[in-house]
């Protein structure tokens, strides 16, 4: 099985879960063999700086995965994930391997939209950070 999961950077196994699979800078392709890693790979997201739907989902099949990790996606996303026969999973956080290991152990939701894209409709545009943290000042 091949997993494809959303990361930040390029630390493989070691980086950093993106909150957002379309507009990640890179993924991190795992091919898992009897739920053991067997071999990673990271490549660029070469629609980081811009995408029209699908087009991120159709590379993703075309690295023959059969499952993409995030921290969120879009509706339309998931939609595309489903007709080409890749479950999508969401809510991952923290590093690739915890993300992963979550996976494997049946800890990760099948992908649900993300709140944003239910409030805009069409799951694709929104342009804020998905988890991103909230800094309070005091004084």
């Amino acid at each position: 099985m091949r997993i494809a999961i959303a990361a930040m950077d390029n630390q493989g196994l070691d980086g950093q879960v993106s909150h957002h699979f379309g507009r990640c800078p890179y993924f991190v392709l795992a091919d898992v063999v009897d739920n053991k890693v067997e071999s990673t790979q990271v490549i660029e997201n070469p629609f980081f700086r811009g995408h029209e739907p699908g087009m991120v989902p159709g590379f993703i099949r075309e690295q023959n995965a059969d499952v993409m990790i995030s921290g969120g996606m879009g509706r339309r996303a998931i939609g595309f994930f489903q007709d080409y026969g890749i479950q999508a999973a969401t809510g991952a956080a923290g590093t690739i391997r915890s993300a992963l290991e979550a996976f494997l152990c049946g800890d990760l939701p099948e992908a649900a939209p993300c709140r944003d894209s239910l409030q805009h409709g069409d799951g694709h545009g929104h342009g804020h950070g998905h988890g991103h943290e909230h800094r309070h000042e005091h004084e």
